[in-house]
């Protein structure tokens, strides 16, 4: 791999803010198919940017494997808005050892450091932003997943709501795999597939759900029936957030995802925000919608297609 990688970008950093090396491979979880940056050499990157996530902990794992896969001298540019991390980036980066240039553009702090001969506290770093498994439920997660280290209001209301299911179905963007172990405890389930886009939640749901049913694949849920077809079900607590910000459209693609991935009769249980409008296209894409639960500021539904 390092005779090969010798540039990476990792996420999607605005073209006028940072400059992405020709050539750069993707070394983001949220990218199907990239490269693990945990997994490049120490040592073998001439060049890295980094859009920094704004989570503390998973912001410092990632600048720390990143200076870990820089060659000494090598560049590192790391960019975050102002209010999702980039206020904080100068510090960390000092903290490892680094001397930083800084700038701002276009509501973005971005730091450029070539790394120094000695870094220090990235060995820290990473451990603190490395998956795990967790007291309490000892299930594997790892910071940056969604709602990594608890359980959301949503699921919990979704798995309060869940009727037995039968047939052949999918978690939708399952996270860690919480809601397949409610589906599979019905024993007329025949299999399970569990879809998630991140590289992360998909590793941690490969430790926690073993089953001989299951089938877990990283992949873009919102492809539809380019990845299933011919389900009996389908269960999902969609996103509605991406890049920092609410987007209701990411939950109508899972719901126009899964009415493509049902048979005719399939069913889709769903949970959303109370304040998302999903009715619309749920009344859409299926000939008969019933809402099941309304509580703590969600709301629950069975499609039938």
């Amino acid at each position: 791999m390092s005779d090969t990688v010798r540039a990476a970008v990792y996420g999607f950093p605005l073209l006028d803010v940072a400059d992405v090396p020709g050539g750069a491979v993707q070394v983001s979880p949220l990218v199907a198919g990239s490269i693990d940056l945990a997994e490049l050499p120490e040592g073998s990157l001439d060049e890295i940017v980094v859009q920094a996530p704004a989570g503390a902990a998973e912001r410092r794992y990632v600048l720390a494997l990143a200076l870990r896969a820089l060659k000494t001298e090598g560049r590192l540019t790391a960019l975050a808005l102002k209010d999702r991390g980039g206020q904080r980036l100068n510090k960390e980066l000092t903290a490892f050892g680094c001397t930083i240039g800084e700038s701002a553009k276009r509501h973005h702090r971005i730091c450029v450091v070539l790394k120094p001969a000695a870094v220090a506290g990235l060995d820290a770093a990473i451990a603190e932003g490395a998956p795990r498994r967790l007291d309490g439920d000892g299930l594997w997660s790892q910071p940056g997943v969604f709602s990594w280290d608890r359980l959301d209001p949503g699921s919990a209301l979704l798995l309060k709501s869940l009727q037995p299911m039968s047939g052949v179905g999918v978690d939708l963007g399952c996270g860690i795999g919480v809601l397949s172990h409610a589906i599979l405890a019905s024993p007329k389930v025949t299999k399970l597939s569990l879809i998630d886009l991140d590289r992360r939640a998909v590793e941690a749901a490969k430790r926690n759900v073993a089953d001989p049913r299951v089938e877990v694949l990283w992949a873009d849920a919102r492809r539809g029936a380019e990845l299933l077809s011919g389900l009996d079900f389908v269960v999902t607590n969609p996103p509605f957030h991406e890049g920092g910000g609410e987007d209701k459209s990411l939950g109508q693609a899972f719901i126009k995802s899964a009415a493509a991935m049902l048979r005719k009769s399939g069913v889709l249980w769903i949970v959303a925000n109370r304040h998302l409008p999903y009715e619309a296209v749920l009344n859409e894409h299926f000939k008969a919608v019933k809402p099941i639960a309304d509580a703590g500021g969600f709301k629950v539904y069975e499609a039938r297609k």
